[in-house]
């Protein structure tokens, strides 16, 4: 009884609260002056919110290739993680002629020096039966005339938890290109004032559709210390970019013992 009773006043909350936001939407349809600064910066944190929670529960939506996923992990993975971009929608969901350093929702950013800004990334529903996301990213480059290009990707926080040299990070990625293009997986750790990084090429050039690559990051043979891991995160770096469309279809993180010899 507790419970219901709980529920049914959740409810009633949740409802008073909507016909107090149509009450202001109906108020400002009225009126000729701006709303309340305070007022929009209140409206705009709740749709934050709200499209994070939207995010969140599109995501944990049962998928056909989640067990497929596990199975494919390598023997001792303790954590493995896909981005939450390719499994839920982002807002905005796309960004033309972005900004060095600009995000796209809350994992991903895009980092080049292309002066004209030629790039467009964007999120878009996977609809095939063997994609095993349900979400992917494309980034289209036009005419690029940039030295460097990467989109570089927020690894959760529950990463580090117990991260160090005796583990192994591997990527899994799908990738189609246009045209044919080299992209490299950059790996850094952040502890402190210093960052390890590790480089590793996502084997043959990407060149057409559904290209599987899987990358492996051994921390034994980087410089990490006794000390908290403060961020981690990955790059993938595109070779030569110039006029080609890159898209991410998939991608998986996951993390297993080294083997001691």
């Amino acid at each position: 009884m507790a419970a219901k009773a709980q529920g049914w006043l959740a409810r009633r909350i949740r409802d008073k609260a909507a016909r107090q936001w149509l009450a202001q939407v109906d108020a400002l349809a009225r009126r000729d002056r701006p709303t309340l600064p305070e007022i929009r910066d209140e409206a705009a944190e709740l749709h934050r919110t709200l499209t994070r929670f939207l995010q969140m529960s599109d995501a944990r939506l049962p998928r056909g290739g989640d067990r497929a996923d596990l199975a494919t992990l390598p023997p001792g993975t303790d954590w493995h993680w896909r981005p939450l971009m390719l499994r839920g929608r982002i807002t905005p969901a796309a960004m033309a002629a972005p900004r060095n350093g600009q995000r796209l929702g809350d994992e991903v950013a895009l980092f080049h020096d292309c002066p004209h800004q030629a790039l467009i990334l964007r999120q878009h529903r996977n609809r095939r039966a063997t994609d095993l996301s349900p979400y992917g990213l494309t980034l289209e480059m036009l005419g690029f005339s940039g030295s460097y290009l990467s989109l570089s990707l927020d690894l959760p926080d529950a990463l580090r938890d117990e991260l160090g040299p005796h583990h192994v990070l591997r990527l899994d990625t799908v990738l189609q290109a246009e045209r044919a293009i080299t992209v490299y997986g950059r790996l850094n750790i952040t502890q402190g004032p210093n960052t390890e990084t590790m480089l590793r090429q996502l084997g043959d050039p990407i060149e057409g559709r559904d290209c599987p690559r899987s990358v492996e990051f051994d921390l034994a043979y980087l410089d990490l210390t006794h000390r908290p891991i403060d961020k981690v995160w990955i790059d993938l770096i595109f070779e030569a970019p110039y006029m080609n469309a890159v898209t991410l279809s998939d991608a998986m993180l996951s993390r297993h013992p080294r083997a001691q010899m």
